[in-house]
């Protein structure tokens, strides 16, 4: 077995064997809105549920030489975001949205996305996702390295579902119809495969 020791590898080093292992990771496709009303749209693997009482995500955004991205400085300012489940039908516009733009410029513009009226939060949603959660701001920690900040990790709290009639049903989500996708590493992405059943002893 090869062993080897974080802080012997370079960061870029570390990123490529952590997501080339800890895969599949779900893909949360994130929109916010600057205080000039600015529509951000970005994707994150780094993105997990970390609790159902409250109903909070998760997400880690990573910074740019110290500073935050987009994303992460409009949900601190304006404490709220709408997270999207990735999908085979609006991965190709998700995988546009991933574009570097200026802070002045939308990621709509790359898209054919539509947007759609939120009920909670004053950003608006996707129209093309089975499946979206307005969410507010319930806590955020500054990850760093040597005293220098190099992550958000961002806490949204959920407070509406939004689901498609095609996945929803008597309280629970039909994944086929779904049709979630994950993040490998590189450009690949993944579709959920073969499923199987172990019951819990």
């Amino acid at each position: 077995m090869k062993v080897l020791r974080p802080e012997q590898l370079t960061q870029k080093e570390n990123y490529k064997l952590l997501i080339g292992s800890v895969i599949p990771r779900p893909i949360a496709l994130v929109t916010t809105q600057s205080e000039d009303g600015i529509l951000n749209i970005a994707p994150f693997s780094f993105f997990n549920v970390v609790s159902s009482e409250p109903p909070i995500l998760s997400i880690a955004v990573q910074r740019v030489n110290g500073e935050s991205k987009d994303t992460a400085r409009n949900i601190l300012e304006q404490k709220e975001a709408v997270v999207h489940i990735v999908d085979t039908e609006n991965v190709e516009n998700t995988n546009e949205t991933a574009a570097l733009l200026n802070r002045n410029e939308s990621e709509l513009t790359r898209t054919t996305f539509d947007t759609v009226k939120s009920l909670s939060v004053s950003v608006p949603g996707l129209k093309q996702s089975k499946a979206r959660f307005e969410a507010v701001l319930h806590d955020t920690m500054v990850i760093k390295k040597d005293d220098k900040p190099v992550s958000d990790l961002i806490l949204l709290e959920i407070k509406h579902y939004n689901f498609d009639d095609a996945i929803y049903n008597d309280g629970y989500i039909n994944k086929d119809e779904l049709s979630a996708v994950s993040r490998l590493a590189g450009n690949d992405y993944a579709e959920i495969g073969r499923t199987f059943t172990i019951e819990r002893p």
